[in-house]
């Protein structure tokens, strides 16, 4: 299978706009490897509750077997292919992913599952698949025979900076060698496409699968980073979308879903990640030229408001088109984009401390970002202002990278264990897994961990640790049985820690399981037992254990 770089963008965008990766090595310092690092962490099975909403645990483009070994909840068919899918000739255009190619969907390949398969392996695993509709206004075709087409023919349009040198020779990468965009007739390979293409798309779902509120496909997300499309459709929409383009279209696009199938839940916008919040396509292209001091939307269509909350605005007035707020998001530390023979310090102690971005009102996040991101209480503030207060929140792309090595399972562990502690309502992780890689097994640890439904608890509660950057920690009651459920992560790269953990409202005494991801082995460990309302144990160095901890029999708290 060729692997896309599907994340390119993030890094040309980057360099774009002249951000500089800042890391500070005065933060990021771990302590010097000694003896086992002391720490308190403070559990209390009265406070802070509140339920776990079991659709964080999504994944994107899972096989069936995946999605039940991970008991996941959601599969997301999504990516930037999911912008041009014509799901009429089962084919799409990779963009500048794979030098614009329209070609036919591989059914067999795990990154193009379109369409009908994809809905019936998931449903086959009981989960809820998330189908994105393409609002692109182009979607791929193929010549008569179901070859693939090239956007930027070098026969059409001349030699080109690269080419497909693997596959499709005439495709080029729509640069001319003198470094002119080739200004490219979008009939080449692609098609127009509308809403009500998309209307009939869902209404053949319903068909074969029954409608939302009968098993069939529940949630509809809205196309895919529309303000990225100039850099990775230009193809077919080399203009920057305005902000008023992308409003209209998530209402037009939802009321073709909903006419199709009334029941159905629409996600909304799907933005990429930081300036895609603040920013349409058309002001973040202006801005490579000119920067963000006099960005065209920003002072001619939101009145001086960031994007996404103008945007919220707009559907709010419009009735409610969206049901669920959903974001991507992609730390910038080189975090995700590492390559997996890499092992720098810099990026995994950053790894370690990134995660930070997602909930800390207290973190300035060190990269071009250069602000405080709080992301969950920041799309949670942006509902409860500009649209609807409670609308769900959704990150439907994510990942901190290393997924083959085990500070990656430690950064993926602690992210689950985040989205639960702070409401977040649903998530899928990007990436494609393999049960062999340790991000896998840390999220197998809170979904199956014993191959027999062992979960996490469904009911978060208060666990505090000093410094959540070397060992942080998270608590839920497990309502099926009264356990408490405790992860326990040590983000060091080679210091142990050994914790005392205080058990607050919960027993004096009692016994537990342990389970634990160390070296990329998911095991059991010794039963462990606890007194005097405090627990001990021993954590090596980069290491996950999960702790179910249960009263004795027949003994009220």
């Amino acid at each position: 299978m060729r692997v896309l770089p599907r994340r390119s963008a993030y890094s040309r965008l980057t360099r774009l706009v002249g951000a500089a990766v800042l890391l500070s090595c005065a933060a990021c310092t771990e302590a010097t490897p000694g003896g086992a690092l002391p720490v308190t962490i403070a559990v209390d099975a009265a406070a802070n509750r509140h339920p776990i909403n079991p659709l964080i645990y999504g994944i994107n483009f899972g096989t069936t077997a995946m999605l039940q070994d991970l008991r996941a909840p959601l599969n997301r068919s999504g990516g930037n292919s999911a912008s041009a899918y014509n799901w009429r000739l089962d084919a799409r255009n990779a963009g500048r992913d794979w030098y614009y190619e329209s070609l036919p969907v591989n059914p067999t390949d795990i990154n193009d599952q379109f369409g009908e398969r994809f809905v019936a392996l998931t449903q086959a695993a009981g989960a809820q698949p998330i189908v994105t509709i393409s609002m692109l206004g182009r979607v791929a075709t193929l010549s008569r025979s179901r070859d693939r087409l090239a956007s930027f023919s070098i026969a059409k349009y001349g030699p080109q900076q690269n080419h497909d040198v693997d596959g499709m020779t005439d495709a080029g990468n729509g640069i001319l060698r003198d470094g002119t965009p080739v200004r490219n007739d979008p009939d080449d390979a692609t098609v127009p496409d509308d809403p009500a293409s998309q209307h009939a798309r869902v209404a053949a779902l319903v068909q074969q699968f029954g409608p939302a509120r009968a098993g069939g496909v529940k949630y509809y997300a809205m196309d895919n980073e529309p303000s990225l499309w100039q850099l990775i459709h230009n193809n077919s929409h080399p203009s920057g979308a305005h902000a008023s383009e992308i409003a209209a279209k998530v209402i037009a696009y939802s009321r073709a879903v909903k006419a199709a199938d009334p029941g159905a839940k629409v996600l909304a916008p799907e933005e990429w990640g930081w300036n895609g919040y603040l920013y349409s396509g058309f002001d973040q292209q202006h801005s490579i030229t000119h920067g963000y001091a006099q960005a065209p939307d920003r002072l001619n269509e939101t009145g001086g408001m960031p994007y996404i909350p103008w945007l919220l605005t707009q559907w709010k007035r419009a009735g409610r088109p969206v049901d669920i707020f959903s974001l991507h998001f992609y730390p910038q530390s080189k975090e995700y984009e590492e390559p997996a023979d890499a092992h720098s310090t810099d990026v995994a102690l950053m790894r370690n401390r990134s995660t930070r971005n997602l909930w800390d009102p207290n973190y300035k996040d060190p990269t071009w970002i250069n602000s405080v991101v709080a992301l969950i209480p920041m799309m949670r503030q942006w509902v409860d202002t500009y649209y609807y207060p409670g609308t769900p929140i959704a990150l439907t792309e994510y990942n901190w990278g290393a997924d083959t090595r085990m500070n990656g399972a430690t950064a993926q562990a602690d992210i689950l264990g985040i989205f639960g502690r702070e409401k977040l309502d649903m998530a899928t992780r990007w990436g494609t897994l393999d049960p062999s890689m340790p991000v896998y097994k840390a999220i197998k640890l809170y979904r199956n961990y014993d191959d027999h439904g062992g979960e996490f608890g469904s009911t978060s509660v208060a666990a505090s640790t000093p410094d959540p950057d070397t060992v942080s920690a998270f608590a839920a009651l497990r309502d099926k049985d009264g356990a408490m459920t405790l992860v326990v992560i040590n983000k060091q790269l080679e210091r142990a820690a050994q914790a005392t953990i205080s058990l607050a409202n919960f027993a004096q005494a009692g016994t537990g399981e342990v389970w634990q991801l160390v070296d990329n082995q998911l095991t059991r460990a010794p039963d462990t037992t606890f007194s005097g309302s405090e627990l001990r144990a021993a954590l090596p160095p980069q290491s996950i254990k999960l702790f179910v901890l249960r009263k004795p029999a027949n003994r009220v708290k």
